[in-house]
Formats: structure tokens, C-alpha cells, sequence
């Protein structure tokens, strides 16, 4: 069972009890959110480092050394 203390900062009172059915639904969502943003994020990196990757390349095509790149690259 997941608890929600609440704590009154004026009388220094601690309440523990259960969380609602409303809480450990928004706390689920909240869950379910940050992963998909994570998801989201790691894919948008990785499709960076791919057109990165491209733009390297097509520029060695053009017969540019690594020293040429790594400066234009910076």
C-alpha cells in the first residue's frame, strides 16, 4: 500500500494515510508520461547523432580529411 504523509507546518502535526484511487491514477499517468518523454528523448539523441553521422560522412566524400571535419564540425 502506498502512503501519503501530509504534514502541517504550523502545528507540526504528521498525518499518514492511503493514497486515493484519483492519486495512484495521476501518480501512474505521471509515470507513464516521464517514460514516454524519456522515449521521446532518447529517439530525438539518437536521430542527432545519425544526421551528425550523415553530415560526416558526406563531407569525406567530398574528400575532406578528419582533422578538416573535426574543426568544421566544432
Amino acid at each position: 500500500m502506498t502512503i501519503a504523509i501530509e504534514v502541517n507546518c504550523e502545528t507540526n502535526e504528521v498525518v499518514e494515510r492511503p493514497l486515493t484511487a484519483e492519486e495512484i491514477a495521476a501518480n501512474e499517468a505521471a509515470a507513464a508520461q516521464a517514460a514516454a518523454d524519456k522515449h521521446e528523448a532518447e529517439a530525438e539523441a539518437a536521430a542527432v547523432a545519425e544526421a551528425k553521422a550523415n553530415a560526416q560522412a558526406k563531407l569525406a566524400a567530398l574528400g575532406l580529411t578528419a582533422e578538416e571535419i573535426a574543426a568544421l564540425t566544432k
